[in-house]
C-alpha cells in the first residue's frame, strides 16, 4: 500500500510540474518560435502593401542587388569593426582601474559609469545631436581650445556623422560591459596577483598575463552581445542623423524600417532583410566562437 501511495504521489507531482511549465512553453511557443517561422515564410513572400504573392528565394537574391541595403550593409560593419573593439577595451581598462583597491569613490564612479546604459534612448540621442550641432557644445569647445577655425558640420558630412554615431553608441554601452567584467574580477584569486608581484610582474603584464586570460569567457559573451546589438543598430541612427546625410549613416535595422513604414510598405522583403541580419549574427557568432578556441563548440 505505501508503495502505491508513493507511486500515486509521484504521478501527482509530476503533473503538477507539467503544469507549471506548460503556460510558459505555450507563451515562449506563441510570441517567439511563431513569430520568427511566420517572418520567414514571409521573407518567401513579396508584393506592395496587401498584395502578398509567394516569390521563393528571389527576395534574397535581391539582397545583393539591392544598393541601399549594401551601404546599409556597409555602414553597420563600419560601426562593428570600429565601435565594438574600442567599447571592450574601455570596459576592460575601466573595470581594471574601480577594481584596484587604491581608487577612493569607487561606488560613485561605478554608477556614474554605468548610468548611461539607463539613460531613455531617444533622449540620448537628442542631447548627441545638440552637441554636435554647428552651433553645438562640441564646436565650441573645439574653436575656444583654437583646434579648428570654423565650425564642422558634424552632422551632414559623411565621416564626421558615423564619428557621431560611433561616439554615441560607445558613451552609452561602455559601462554595461564594464559591469560585466568587473564583476569577473572580483572574483578572481588576489593571490594571483600577489605572487605575481612577487616574481616581478608589473600592472600591464598582469592586465594582459593574468586578467584578460580569466576573463575570457566573459570577454567572448560581451563581444556576441555588442556584436548583436550593433548589427541591429537603430535608435541612435534614427534619431540622431536619420540615416543621412543621404544613406551614409543608415543601418540595416533602418533599412527594415523604411521598407515597412516610410516607402510604400513591402513586408516581404523588409521580413527577408531582417533574416539576413539573423544570419550575419550566427555566421560571426561563430566566427567569435572559433576564434576564442571554445572546447565546447
Amino acid at each position: 500500500m505505501k508503495n502505491i501511495w508513493l507511486e500515486k504521489k509521484k504521478r501527482h507531482c509530476n503533473i503538477n510540474s507539467w503544469k507549471f511549465i506548460t503556460i510558459p512553453v505555450l507563451l515562449i511557443i506563441i510570441f517567439n518560435f511563431y513569430p520568427m517561422i511566420k517572418a520567414f515564410t514571409l521573407s518567401l513572400q513579396s508584393g506592395k502593401g496587401t498584395a502578398i504573392h509567394f516569390n521563393g528565394i528571389n527576395n534574397y537574391i535581391r539582397l545583393f542587388e539591392d544598393d541601399v541595403f549594401l551601404i546599409a550593409v556597409k555602414n553597420t560593419f563600419i560601426y562593428l569593426i570600429i565601435q565594438v573593439p574600442i567599447m571592450l577595451l574601455l570596459g576592460l581598462i575601466i573595470a581594471s582601474m574601480l577594481n584596484s583597491t587604491s581608487i577612493k569613490f569607487k561606488g560613485f564612479f561605478r554608477t556614474a559609469i554605468f548610468l548611461p546604459c539607463i539613460t531613455s534612448l531617444v533622449a540620448y540621442s537628442v542631447l548627441f545631436k545638440s552637441l554636435f550641432s554647428i552651433d553645438g557644445l562640441a564646436n565650441k569647445v573645439l574653436m575656444n581650445m583654437h583646434i579648428i577655425d570654423t565650425p564642422i558640420a558634424w552632422l551632414l558630412d559623411p565621416l564626421w556623422a558615423k564619428v557621431v554615431i560611433i561616439v554615441a553608441i560607445t558613451w552609452r554601452w561602455t559601462g554595461y560591459n564594464m559591469m560585466f567584467y568587473l564583476a569577473a574580477m572580483q572574483n578572481i584569486d588576489k593571490n594571483v596577483y600577489e605572487a605575481a608581484t612577487v616574481d616581478g610582474a608589473s600592472k600591464i603584464q598582469q592586465f594582459f598575463k593574468i586578467t584578460v586570460p580569466m576573463l575570457k569567457p566573459i570577454i567572448l559573451f560581451t563581444a556576441i552581445i555588442s556584436t548583436n546589438g550593433t548589427l541591429q543598430l537603430f535608435d541612435e541612427v534614427v534619431n540622431i542623423t536619420g540615416g543621412g546625410p543621404g544613406n551614409a549613416t543608415m543601418t540595416i535595422s533602418q533599412y527594415i524600417y523604411n521598407l515597412s513604414f516610410v516607402y510604400t510598405p513591402n513586408f516581404g522583403y523588409a521580413a527577408t532583410v531582417s533574416y539576413a541580419i539573423v544570419f550575419m549574427v550566427a555566421i560571426i557568432a561563430f566566427i567569435q566562437f572559433k576564434v576564442a578556441g571554445d572546447k565546447n563548440e
